[in-house]
């Protein structure tokens, strides 16, 4: 239990902001809508906060595309912009499926109604 605790206290630093208590990915919805992006210690778009995420992920392997790539061709942990008539959506391939990468990451709900997530399983 005590290894947990420390494992947890450890990444849960890295995602809070020492100065304001932003947490990477905290979204707020406005006009623009915004992202704290804890890499980049700045708020962000939403489209942008998937790029850095990615980026530092090691890249959006698939791009951006209305098409998912074929199943047997994607590794896990892959990355996809995934368009829809509402928009975009950034999707990871995590344990044999694509999943909305808030998801996985479990950055922000706000995420889930962002854009064309709501709509990328429909």
């Amino acid at each position: 239990m005590k290894r947990f605790l420390i494992v947890f206290a450890v990444l849960f630093s890295g995602m809070v902001s020492a100065a304001d208590g932003e947490r990477d990915g905290q979204f707020i919805s406005g006009n623009p809508d915004q992202v704290w992006d804890a890499n980049q210690s700045e708020w962000v778009s939403p489209v942008k906060f998937w790029h850095s995420y990615a980026q530092r992920s090691g890249g959006i392997t698939w791009g951006q595309t209305s098409e998912y790539p074929e199943y047997n061709q994607v590794k896990e942990h892959d990355t996809l912009l995934i368009e829809v008539d509402s928009g975009l959506c950034l999707m990871e391939f995590f344990h044999s499926r694509w999943r909305r990468a808030n998801d996985v990451r479990r950055w922000d709900p706000q995420f889930n109604e962002y854009a064309g997530c709501p709509d990328v399983f429909r």
